[in-house]
């Protein structure tokens, strides 16, 4: 079902290597030298240089396509935003010449970045303000691994945009701003003149992104000009009148829809590079209007709706994130940049949402078999099985895509965080798993928190010892508790200081952002920017979460389990002969690291013994967080979610009491430790259900099954079972891994014969070959697992 111009679109999109564009970041340059940006206000400083941007960047068109707008000069040319962090010489030659996840930086860009770049960016970028800010306990805590911080080379995002666009051009829009000065009270209110600063910045973003529409339209006349195939000429015709059109005002067709949709787009991800994952959200709700209107009225097929949007899924796969360098490069090491599309779910009444446009969404993610955008469903009791079933079938196909949410789980989430119940229905998730109210909430995601690393430190009466620096708390030698309950407390006070100090980073990042990085095209996206005239980084949207991501529940939980059982029940082992494996890394300390492996309760069994220690885990890491205000007039949250962060904290963390040796991954997410769980996905989903998930932004869950399993309708029909069960228990998000591990570690051995081989991570699928070696071997593990299991 893909016609030959997608195919090729596909193909070129797939095929062609990312590279570092220089182009943003000399515009960008150019504006911040100029005297108009030092006379005006920094909101409008950040808008003139959007304007700017806009007015400047390369227009491309590529041959074919249906959907125009690059975030680059063309396909894969990648750029940097030299304002939050700007590369060092020596970053751009890791970033060309490392083995995965490399950009190609030819010399004309070094040479750029040596002669005008790195010279005026030095000690301006907010990364350079964010660790001038940071104090000796957050810098100490950072670099032993006890947590990240995702806002040092990324800005604050994960936002999803809302309904707004398809019913308001930007024209409209800037009638609201225009109200909204009018009725600003400078007598009475104390902020009015910095309000109608963010106002007036938001109107000229508005025109801004009408601007670079008509430039497209200005193009694409050209082109059509010059055009001698009649089919391809009238779509250029058309495709100039779609960007004449939108954005300035609302869509009227299907086309114009999604090419709205793609300019906001690329407007959100060139202001700034919002931690990736800006994107439309529930496209089959948001479309639906225009696809029956239009097929109704014979104006539409289905075969040129499906082509439209196949041509709409390769411009996200023509951008990939932004490179990121040491840590940050660590916790999320990919190309992917995290556009979630959701399809399914409910509707605002709470009735049933799947619908004709939800399938073909579904079709075209089949057939498209691409990185990005990533795909989840969202599945509701009152979705029908049909809909279910027929993303599993997608599923077996081994493309780790979609990922399926619970949404009935999403929306008690979010009412129960303060949303409206019509707003959590039009809600969803982002990113990996992360709930949010679309259109309606600045939800930002801070970092990881390493919650083995904390035990490790707690082991070590607050010294970490790798570095042999005190980072903790004084919490007692761990050889003086008497009781599990002492270790337990000790840890949980442990975590708290932790939590105190990643919070009180963020409070001072958040200030950062909101006085130095406004983004008023962003913030006139989201409900109630405009009417509270305020920015979208300063509180500005109707809603304002901050989360923070646990990562190792099941290690903790393991090691937790072990050192109760073995220590304190059992008696098979001392503290202090433990301790002195864990030191040893279990060297000469086989047959202790046998018991602690394999007689040993674990995670993921449906055993309670260690589910209600991970039970007792998860209180305290929500204790120390939830509810916490953040500087933007919201709360923190937490999350359960790893991207690849789980092989960077294993990497900095020793040996731990589950028989976990230094330096190997922790558990990801909410799955199991890997191969710890023995009695097959009915156990572990048991296990998991546990936990209250209510009390999330979102979990992550993995599972694994032979290919074998879903080769048939019964076993498609066993699988919808296990998810229908996992979601009555209030399960947040499952996902699965489709391969053997046979095929993996051939993909290992020959990366050249398995290019297009493609497995799920965390919250996203990525080609296999590109990922380390350490993450493939986590994987690996994984599903030789599954393969045990039959």
């Amino acid at each position: 079902m893909m016609t030959e111009r997608i195919r090729q679109l596909r193909e070129k999109s797939v095929t062609t290597k990312p590279y570092i564009s220089p182009e943003r970041a000399l515009l960008m340059t150019e504006f911040y030298q100029s005297d108009r940006a030092q006379e005006v206000s920094t909101p409008v400083k950040r808008a003139l240089s959007f304007a700017y941007l806009m007015e400047r960047k390369t227009i491309c068109i590529n041959e074919g396509e249906l959907i125009v707008g690059e975030r680059g000069p063309a396909p894969l040319a990648t750029p940097t935003y030299p304002e939050i962090c700007i590369h060092s010489l020596q970053d751009l030659e890791i970033i060309n010449s490392r083995p995965k996840v490399s950009f190609a930086v030819d010399d004309e860009t070094r040479r750029l970045y040596e002669e005008r770049l790195i010279p005026y960016w030095q000690g301006k970028s907010l990364r350079d303000k964010i660790f001038e800010n940071m104090t000796d306990a957050w810098k100490a805590a950072y670099n032993a691994g006890i947590f990240t911080e995702f806002q040092e080379q990324r800005a604050p995002g994960h936002t999803v945009l809302g309904k707004k666009i398809y019913s308001q051009g930007m024209l409209d829009m800037k009638q609201e701003i225009r109200a909204a000065i009018d009725a600003l009270d400078f007598l009475n209110d104390p902020d009015a003149y910095d309000k109608r600063e963010e106002l007036k910045a938001m109107e000229i973003a508005a025109d801004a992104l009408i601007t670079f529409a008509r430039r497209h339209a200005e193009k694409l006349r050209e082109l059509a000009a010059q055009e001698r195939e009649p089919q391809r000429k009238q779509e250029l015709e058309q495709m100039a009148a779609n960007c004449e059109h939108v954005p300035a005002h609302a869509p009227t067709t299907f086309w114009q829809a999604l090419q709205y949709y793609w300019f906001v787009h690329l407007g959100v991800v060139t202001e700034l590079n919002p931690w990736d994952s800006f994107n439309p959200g529930r496209l089959d709700q948001h479309l639906l209007p225009f696809y029956q209107r239009e097929c109704a009225a014979g104006l539409l097929t289905e075969e040129w709706a499906r082509e439209l949007l196949q041509s709409f899924w390769i411009k996200f796969n023509h951008h990939p994130s932004p490179p990121k360098m040491g840590v940050t490069a660590k916790e999320s090491n990919t190309y992917t940049d995290f556009a979630l599309i959701n399809v399914g779910g409910v509707k605002e009444d709470g009735a049933d949402a799947v619908n004709d446009l939800s399938y073909l969404i579904l079709d075209v993610i089949e057939e498209m078999r691409i990185l990005q955008p990533s795909s989840m469903i969202q599945l509701s009791k009152k979705n029908p099985d049909r809909f279910l079933k027929r993303a599993l079938k997608i599923v077996k196909t081994g493309f780790g895509q979609p990922s399926i949410f619970n949404t009935d789980s999403i929306v008690q989430e979010l009412v129960r965080q303060g949303k409206t119940v019509e707003d959590a229905r039009n809600g969803g998730c982002s990113g990996c798993v992360e709930s949010g109210a679309f259109g309606t909430e600045a939800y930002i995601l801070t970092g990881y928190f390493n919650l083995p690393k904390i035990l490790e430190i707690t082991l070590n009466n607050g010294i970490d010892p790798r570095t042999g620096e005190k980072i903790g708390i004084s919490t007692g030698d761990p050889l003086s508790f008497e009781t599990f309950d002492e270790l337990l407390d000790a840890y949980r006070k442990q975590v708290q200081h932790f939590a105190d100090i990643k919070i009180e980073g963020n409070n001072i990042i958040d200030r950062l952002y909101a006085r130095y990085m406004p983004v008023p095209f962003l913030s006139l996206l989201i409900d109630d920017c405009i009417a509270n005239g305020k920015d979208y980084l300063d509180g500005g949207a109707r809603y304002n979460t901050s989360y923070i991501q646990g990562v190792g529940l099941g290690s903790i939980t393991d090691a937790l389990a072990a050192i109760k059982y073995h220590v304190f029940d059992q008696k098979t082992v001392s503290f202090n002969e433990l301790l002195g494996a864990l030191k040893a890394n279990f060297d000469g300390h086989d047959g202790l690291r046998d018991a602690l492996l394999h007689q040993t309760p674990k995670y993921g069994n449906d055993d309670d013994y260690a589910d209600d220690i991970m039970k007792s885990v998860f209180q305290m890491y929500y204790d120390a967080i939830n509810g916490r205000p953040t500087t933007r007039g919201g709360t923190y949250r937490i999350n359960l979610l790893p991207t690849t962060c789980h092989v960077y904290f294993g990497s900095i963390t020793g040996a731990t009491p589950d028989g976990r040796k230094a330096a190997e991954p922790v558990s990801e997410g909410i799955s199991p430790v890997q191969g710890a769980d023995r009695h097959g996905p009915t156990s572990v989903i048991k296990s998991a259900a546990k936990m209250d998930h209510i009390k999330t932004g979102g979990t992550l869950l993995n599972q694994k099954f032979a290919p074998s399993f879903l080769a048939t309708d019964d076993g498609i029909n066993q699988v919808a079972h296990l998810v229908r069960s996992y979601f009555k228990m209030d399960g947040h998000h499952i996902q699965f891994n489709v391969v053997s591990a046979a095929t993996l570690r051939e993909a290992q051995r020959q990366p050249e014969r398995h290019r297009d081989l493609i497995v799920r991570v965390a919250g996203y699928s990525d080609y296999f070959v590109d990922l380390t070696e350490e993450l493939q071997n986590e994987i690996i593990l994984r599903t030789e697992h599954q393969d045990t299991q039959g």
